[in-house]
């Protein structure tokens, strides 16, 4: 039904008169169907339900669109004669549940995600970590150890290493001089990296294989990796802090309550799929 009533013109069926602005709250009745009313917060609460390429729409498409499904929802409502069937009762029971549920975690997050906790999940994370150091490297690719010899003996004899990676590299950074630009432990294969550790700046390495080939590597420099700031690393540590949050509190639940779970032993859990047990 939304994308029925969404493809509507903005001025459709079901049209509202604006109210001034100081008479309009969550409380205000927008219509009536049949005595029962339809507020603003009922149709706040549905837009906020809504998809969100739906959201995107015109503010005027969606107020018409919105008021005109709640106009239709009531009065199928209203129609509606019997009982409601098992289904619907239970998806009021879980939407219930799930809803007041959500409640209680809004609650449980305004109280633990504070500047300090996020602070502390910070502090935490870093307080034994050693600072890492990074790597600025450049290779030359080659198919053979004799070939790779044969570079490092030319490089060692004066030839400029750029140059000469742009000549005879075969790997995919040799048009650059073999630059691999900054990278740190675990970055690269262990061979490479283990070379790479052992050499000082401006060092040129014996050849070195790996799947690749063999490689002759120079280090050009290195510096120490800065921590990254709160900032950076802010909505992690936030989901870090509402996770431990939720557990805890879960938890606390879960050993103050008294939890019988026993009748789920006799069920087979492919009931679940056979909808018919709820018409």
């Amino acid at each position: 039904m939304i994308k029925r009533f969404l493809s509507l013109p903005a001025f459709g069926l079901v049209a509202a008169m604006a109210l001034p602005a100081a008479a309009q709250d969550a409380n205000t009745v927008v219509a009536t169907v049949n005595g029962t009313e339809i507020t603003v917060g009922h149709m706040i609460v549905a837009r906020a339900t809504l998809p969100a390429q739906f959201q995107e729409l015109p503010d005027e498409v969606l107020f018409n669109g919105i008021l005109e499904q709640l106009v239709h929802q009531t009065l199928l409502s209203q129609a509606y004669d019997g009982e409601l069937p098992a289904r619907a009762k239970l998806s009021i029971d879980n939407e219930t549940r799930s809803l007041t549920a959500g409640e209680e975690l809004e609650k449980l997050f305004q109280r633990t995600i504070t500047p300090e906790a996020v602070q502390t999940a910070y502090d935490a994370r870093f307080q034994d970590a050693e600072p890492s150091r990074e790597y600025n490297a450049s290779h030359i690719l080659v198919e053979t150890e004799e070939a790779a010899q044969a570079v490092k003996e030319e490089i060692e004899g004066g030839a400029d290493f750029a140059a000469t990676a742009r000549d005879k590299s075969t790997g995919p950074s040799g048009p650059n001089g073999g630059q691999l630009g900054w990278f740190g432990t675990g970055a690269m294969v262990p061979s490479f990296e283990a070379a790479v550790i052992a050499l000082e700046p401006g060092q040129v390495s014996d050849p070195v294989q790996t799947q690749f080939g063999w490689h002759v590597i120079i280090l050009n420099e290195t510096r120490i990796q800065e921590r990254p700031s709160l900032e950076s690393l802010r909505q992690e540590l936030e989901s870090e802090v509402r996770e431990a949050a939720l557990e805890e509190y879960v938890s606390e639940l879960e050993a103050g309550a008294t939890i019988d779970q026993s009748g789920a032993d006799a069920i087979d859990p492919a009931m679940l799929k056979d909808l018919t047990l709820v018409e």
